[in-house]
């Protein structure tokens, strides 16, 4: 659960989270333009008011967690929603956005499986 891979792999999913998360509270990284309906989706969830909040929580949370490499089997669990989310998003709305999101998901596989074993009683 050591290895030199293991730890890029946990150390980068932290940093994207932590930048992504704070994102949502400061917008310090420009959007890049939505094709229609993908704005028109993503304009519904920020007049919501809770959802980018939220998410914003979440991830940063998560990325405390994989930074800190505290309580990680719980943050790449409460992960896979949001990964799953995002690639689903970006496959529907926005094909082109789809390779940053993937690397999330692969980032949040891989790990998973690294911590297989911490998780398998929620399997039993």
């Amino acid at each position: 659960m050591n290895s030199t891979v293991t730890k890029v792999a946990r150390i980068l999913l932290a940093i994207i989270m932590l930048v992504f998360g704070a994102n949502k509270f400061f917008s310090f990284l420009p959007m890049p333009p939505l094709p229609e309906e993908a704005g028109a989706f993503m304009g519904a969830l920020g007049e919501s008011g809770y959802i980018f909040p939220i998410l914003g929580i979440v991830y940063i949370l998560v990325g405390l967690c994989l930074l800190f490499n505290k309580a990680v089997p719980f943050a790449l669990v409460m992960l896979v929603p949001v990964s799953i989310n995002i690639v689903a998003f970006h496959l529907r709305f926005d094909p082109e956005g789809v390779g940053a999101a993937a690397l999330v998901a692969i980032l949040n596989l891989f790990l998973l499986y690294v911590y297989f074993d911490k998780l398998k009683a929620l399997f039993e």
